[in-house]
Parts: C-alpha cells; sequence; structure tokens
C-alpha cells in the first residue's frame, strides 16, 4: 500500500469513527489515525512496559509521548473520556468523571536533533496537575489539532481501577485434558476486598452483576470475556470453560536498531538511501515445527533506544525496516500479520504482509524509531478476526506469557462499568 492510499484510508476511517465514538456506537480502537503520528506510548508514571492502569486514588499518572513527523510544531490539545467495559464511549459528563478538566493543551514537546528524519517529540502527564479521575473503569485520551477539532491524531485507551474486589488467578492445563502442551487454562477466582477503604460502595458478589476479562500478553484480538463458573464458599470461579483457554504461542521473536552504524542482533543490513534509513531483518523462519525457543524478551512490547546519543527521545532516528518470510506458495485462505506494540496490536493492512511471487515470499515495510523490538507472526483465517499462533510460530506450554484480568461491576442502578479489580497470571 502506498503512503497516499494509506493516508487517504485513514482518513475515511477516522471521519466515520468520528461520527460513531460520539453516539457510542463503536469501541474506541489504539490507533495512530495519521501517517505522520508515529511511536505512540502511553504508560503508568513514563515507567517502559508498565501498563496504562493507574489506581483511582493512588495519585498515580500517565505518560503519553508521540512523535509527529515533520520540522514545523502543532499546537494539539487532548480530551479524556469514560467508555464503558467494551470501549464504547458511554453517557457520563466529564463532570461526572473528572475532578478538574478533561481536556487540555499537550504543552511537553521537543524538536528531533541530528536525525536525518525530521519530527517533533511531544509529551503529556494525564491527568495534569489541575485535575485527577472521579470515578474506576475504561477511559480514551483522544489527541487533536487545536485548529481543526475534527482531525484526531490519536487515540489510546487506559484503566482506571478502585481495588474494591480481589482477584485470584491461576494459570493452569486444561480442563479437558487436551492439547495440554499448546494450551494453558486461565482461571480466576473473584472474593471481596475486606482492606478496601474508597469512597464507593463495595460491589456486591453477584456474577450477573459482574464482567471478567482476560487479555493475553498486549492482543485485542483474542481476548476473553470468562462465563461464571460457580461459587467456591463466599468466592466467585470463573474456571473449566471453553473461554480460559488460551493457545500459547512461541517466545516472540525481536530485532534492534539501536545501533544504526551496523547490523545488530537479528538484521540482516542496514544502510542509507537517499536521505533515509533502511533496515533489512534476517529472513523470518516458520517455527510452527519447532521446539520452544527460550529467550527474555519483551511479549510483543518495544523500547526507544539508541547506542551513540544521550537523548533518545528527539536524537535517535527513524528507519524502514523490512520484513520477509520466505514461503513456496502463499496461504490462499488468509493472512500473515505482524502483531506486537509497534503496530498497535490490530490486525489491519498496515501490518498484513503481501506475498511477493517473484521473491517467494511474504514482505512488510515499516518506519520504526530506532530501538529494540519485539513482535509475533499472527495467520488470520479469511472471515475470521483472531490470529493464530500455531500456524507460523507454533504453540508451546513453556511459553512466558502475562495474563491480565479486569473486573468490572456494573449494578442495577450504576450508570457506567466500574473497574473493580486486576489482577495479573503467569
Amino acid at each position: 500500500m502506498s503512503r497516499y492510499s494509506f493516508h487517504i484510508n485513514r482518513l475515511l476511517i477516522v471521519l466515520l469513527a468520528g461520527l460513531a465514538w460520539t453516539t457510542g456506537a463503536q469501541p474506541i480502537p489504539d490507533s495512530s489515525w495519521m501517517e505522520r503520528v508515529r511511536t505512540v506510548v502511553l504508560n503508568r508514571g513514563g515507567v517502559e512496559g508498565e501498563p496504562p492502569l493507574v489506581t483511582l486514588e493512588g495519585g498515580e499518572r500517565l505518560l503519553l509521548s508521540f512523535d509527529v513527523l515533520g520540522p514545523e510544531t502543532g499546537n494539539y490539545r487532548y480530551r479524556i473520556d469514560h467508555c464503558d467495559s467494551r470501549w464504547h464511549k458511554d453517557d457520563l459528563q466529564p463532570y461526572e468523571y473528572m475532578n478538574g478538566f478533561e481536556e487540555g493543551k499537550v504543552e511537553g514537546y521537543g524538536s528531533s536533533f541530528t536525525t536525518m528524519t525530521d519530527y517533533v517529540h511531544y509529551y503529556q502527564y494525564i491527568p495534569n496537575g489541575q485535575s485527577r479521575f472521579a470515578v474506576s473503569g475504561n477511559y480514551v485520551v483522544t489527541v487533536y489539532d487545536e485548529a481543526e477539532p475534527d482531525s484526531i491524531l490519536l487515540t489510546r485507551r487506559f484503566r482506571v481501577s478502585e481495588a474494591s474486589l480481589t482477584a485470584r488467578v491461576d494459570v493452569v492445563s486444561p480442563y479437558d485434558g487436551a492439547g495440554i502442551r499448546e494450551r494453558r487454562e486461565v482461571d480466576v477466582t473473584v472474593t471481596e476486598n475486606r482492606d478496601y477503604r474508597g469512597d464507593m460502595l463495595p460491589p456486591t458478589l453477584n456474577p450477573a452483576w459482574l464482567e471478567v476479562v482476560v487479555q493475553q500478553n498486549g492482543r485485542w484480538d483474542n481476548e476473553r470475556r470468562l462465563p461464571f463458573g460457580g461459587f467456591d464458599g463466599g468466592a466467585l470461579c470463573y474456571r473449566r470453560k471453553e473461554e480460559n483457554i488460551f493457545a500459547c504461542g512461541n517466545t516472540f521473536r525481536w530485532f534492534d536498531i539501536s545501533n544504526i552504524r551496523t547490523a545488530t542482533y537479528n538484521v540482516a543490513a542496514i544502510e542509507e538511501y537517499g536521505g533515509e534509513w533502511f533496515a533489512t531483518l534476517k529472513p523470518l523462519e516458520d517455527r510452527s515445527g519447532g521446539n520452544f525457543i527460550a529467550e527474555q524478551v519483551l511479549n510483543g512490547g518495544f523500547k526507544v533506544n539508541v547506542w551513540d546519543r544521550s537523548n533518545k527521545q528527539t536524537e535517535a532516528d527513524y528507519v524502514w525496516v523490512n520484513f520477509l518470510l520466505p514461503m513456496r506458495f502463499p496461504f490462499l485462505n488468509g493472512g500473515v500479520y505482524v502483531a506486537g506494540e509497534m503496530t498497535d496490536w490490530c490486525l489491519d493492512d498496515h501490518c498484513r504482509m503481501t506475498y511477493r511471487p517473484d521473491l517467494k515470499a511474504y514482505t512488510l515495510r515499516l518506519l520504526l524509531k530506532q530501538g529494540y523490538y519485539s513482535y509475533q507472526l499472527l495467520f488470520v483465517p479469511a472471515g475470521e478476526s483472531e490470529g493464530r499462533t500455531d500456524t507460523l510460530e507454533g504453540d508451546h506450554f513453556e511459553t512466558p506469557n502475562v495474563y491480565r484480568v479486569w473486573v468490572y461491576y456494573r449494578g442495577p442502578n450504576d450508570r457506567y462499568d466500574r473497574l473493580v479489580t486486576t489482577a495479573t497470571g503467569h
């Protein structure tokens, strides 16, 4: 896909999405809606790898950062919206979910220095010093151009938890005894939090009012909503159902483009051409028939890094990274996608590999900031939305997946979905 067609497609999407988000008709995704917006990161306190999650009365803040390609600075603003458990904009008014202003100016920025690709790096703490969150739940921050409020640059999801219940996560062998070396069952037990001292009324342990969501690593395509499995004393159990079972996948692939002077880990070549940097990764392999690969990786995340500069945010350059997966014949019943935080965990045309008959290989080119990147290859069957790891990665029970659990509560008289606890399992 050309840069022009990519931009037009994104523009059409955002125009349609803007209307849908206003009415709450569509879930709001993590997305960079303009081609010039790159390297969007939202994490807790600016700590790399920390998920975008804060506690309602914990005093924590999130750090949002992103780059806009080009030498000129812009005037950008951000808006915070409250959503339901499925990321649809809900009916709460700003004064109901924020103490203070829900909008503000993106204040921090710095221009790139000694890079071939010009860009401006922006950053903003959320909430700012004059605001705080009033309720728990799902939130979305939207950044837009001050001169054109309908011109959306990016959207990013985050969560605020009140920790009024307690959840325990157990990662075990599948209850049905099938595929015990390729699959894992994620069981969740929800109980009261006797130490809860928040302002909100403690939620009632009624399975009809609770929703338990499990996310594997950072993936959205295979996110699960668990059915209630029964009581265990005073606890609610979500276990021993097909929805609890995940394919394990394999250790994530990775590469390092921190050094553009020479090819390093999993990079075959790197060179400058026409005022831009190009990196060619070593040819990818079909790992479905191989053994588990034991390596320490970021489970789909990335870290901006540059070896020979002091300020990685403004001195790291941008590199066109070429992926190549040799295959004699293309898949006729689906597509291959590069999945990870670097592609917003989205399975769309932006990260779909293209089969080249002349090369007998799938290829993809992505523009990425210098750093360390991990990812996996997902095969999505035609007509489906969930990616499969068994086709190109293989599934191994030893894979160090991270399972994050989110428990939402909506009583009969509530107007929004509370995020009442979170938990993590490995």
